[in-house]
């Protein structure tokens, strides 16, 4: 997997209380965490949110759930060029036409706990990188169920992850639409940061 996942059995908590370990500056916390209006987890384990673990029974129903959106969305979706499945690794490849960003891929990869999405974004920036992250880091701020991550080799992708039994085909149709949209919006800024006068030729 490209970037970093959560601890195994929890799903960080969102904006507004993710990762916080105890920070004195932190609004409504005491020092310890435990406090933090930001972060309801496990006592001990502020920031985090306890998952139970699917049944084989349970994940064959999401994989139903996932393959069946799927199957619409390549039929019906004109934006959807191919949906691909790797089902040893129960793993989804959604490939879409952009305009700003010729093809957009997410992959969609089920756990036993979370459903784990991703789209790579772009390579690692060789001009002005910290103006790069800088302006990736401060967008994340305006994104939903989704964020900017430095995965391997420095490259930039939009991840996220959901409970299992938040899955569905709303929100399948809500993760691929926040990932075709925030490529289209952020792309072109982003390459013309990180690549410069190469961006473009």
């Amino acid at each position: 997997m490209p970037v970093g996942a959560a601890p195994v059995g929890a799903v960080p908590v969102g904006a507004g209380g993710a990762g916080c370990a105890g920070c004195p500056g932190c609004p409504g916390c005491d020092g310890s965490g435990a406090g933090c209006a930001g972060a309801p987890g496990a006592p001990g384990v502020p920031g985090v949110v306890p998952v139970e673990r699917a049944s084989d029974e349970e994940l064959g129903r999401y994989r139903d759930t996932i393959d069946a959106w799927a199957d619409h969305e390549a039929a019906t979706n004109p934006l959807i060029g191919a949906v691909e499945r790797d089902r040893s690794l129960s793993r989804w490849y959604v490939r879409m036409h952009g305009e700003e960003k010729a093809v957009i891929t997410l992959w969609l990869t089920l756990g036993q706990r979370t459903l784990h999405y991703e789209s790579y974004f772009m390579p690692a920036p060789v001009e002005q990188r910290a103006e790069c992250y800088e302006y990736l880091l401060k967008a994340n701020l305006a994104l939903f169920g989704m964020r900017f991550a430095i995965g391997a080799e420095d490259a930039l992708y939009l991840v996220g992850q959901m409970p299992l039994t938040a899955v569905d085909g709303a929100e399948l149709d809500r993760i691929t639409g926040s990932a075709y949209a925030y490529s289209e919006r952020f792309f072109r800024p982003a390459m013309k940061i990180g690549f410069g006068a190469k961006f473009g030729r």
